[in-house]
């Protein structure tokens, strides 16, 4: 079955911080879409985006979100970022894009939810919930109240992306935590995060209600602990790969920037955190940052090569 990838490209040049797509035939190896240029450019708010996400609407067709933030922008003359700024005081809203064949896109649009006490909104994802026949999406924020020192994932619910709800928080720890990632697999719902500090690193919880309570997961813990400097991945997200394994991606960003990109690690079956790297299993034409892996249909993978190459 192909794939496709959503994506951005960390570079030192504002190309590389668009919507990129990337293409497989099997969910191991990857090749460029577009000759590895953007597929999509933001043209609006601070005229970037990151941590790209994808889902495809019950409705058939497809919804796209990204952070608003060029981070190239705000570096200074030796290529040094201001974080702290950047959650103060960046990201305000998020990029969107619709398309109901991977060819064609709307006219971007920034979502406003309503809040004007958010200091940032980083790294959205969108999960359908059968249950209530809408959509979560969910993103992390800090807020005024703490005065933009501690993050936490916020989410609101829609039905059409023009309408929503008013954000709430949706999953807290005592630490800061962003970058969440939420599938299903029977009846337990599997929420993957990243612990800012104390320790650093990816962690996983699982419920039996998407609204909790969650329970810690050790062997996540143990998974990480035993790869290196496990606090310079983010980013987590999964797919389930032709033969039945889960494939779990962590965006590696602790290197020079043209070393930059997702790191694979797979386990024996979805809901399995018993999670190995397999590198030597995986290609990739340059480092995939951030984004979403989903399965699409081979009359979609044949229109995406026509149209881009």
């Amino acid at each position: 079955m192909p794939y496709l990838s959503v994506h951005f490209r960390e570079s030192l040049s504002p190309e590389g911080e668009q919507v990129h797509f990337g293409l497989s035939k099997d969910g191991y190896h990857w090749e460029a879409v577009n000759g590895g240029r953007p597929v999509l450019r933001s043209s609006l708010g601070t005229g970037g985006c990151r941590d790209i996400e994808i889902v495809r609407k019950q409705t058939g067709g497809f919804v796209l979100l990204a952070t608003d933030l060029c981070i190239v922008y705000k570096m200074d003359e030796h290529h040094n970022v201001d974080w702290k700024d950047c959650n103060h005081n960046g990201s305000k809203r998020l990029c969107c894009w619709e398309t109901d064949d991977l060819v064609h896109f709307s006219d971007q649009r920034l979502l406003y939810f309503g809040r004007d006490d958010f200091g940032c909104l980083w790294a959205p994802e969108v999960f359908y919930d059968d249950d209530s026949g809408d959509y979560l999406v969910h993103w992390g924020s800090t807020v005024r109240e703490t005065d933009f020192e501690h993050m936490s994932i916020y989410a609101c619910r829609t039905k059409d992306f023009v309408t929503f709800t008013r954000p709430e928080v949706f999953f807290d720890k005592q630490n800061e935590i962003l970058d969440s990632h939420i599938v299903k697999f029977g009846d337990t719902y599997h929420l993957f995060y990243k612990n800012a500090n104390d320790p650093s690193g990816n962690m996983h919880e699982t419920a039996k209600s998407l609204s909790g309570p969650f329970t810690h997961d050790d062997e996540m813990d143990r998974v990480m602990r035993y790869y290196t400097n496990a606090g310079a991945y983010e980013g987590a997200t999964t797919y389930v790969l032709p033969d039945g394994r889960w494939c779990l991606m962590l965006d590696f960003f602790g290197c020079p920037k043209d070393e930059m990109g997702y790191v694979p690690y797979v386990s024996a079956s979805p809901g399995d955190t018993r999670f190995r790297r397999a590198d030597s299993e995986f290609s990739f034409p340059y480092g995939f940052k951030h984004g979403r892996f989903i399965e699409i249909t081979d009359e979609e993978y044949g229109r995406v090569k026509a149209a881009f190459g």
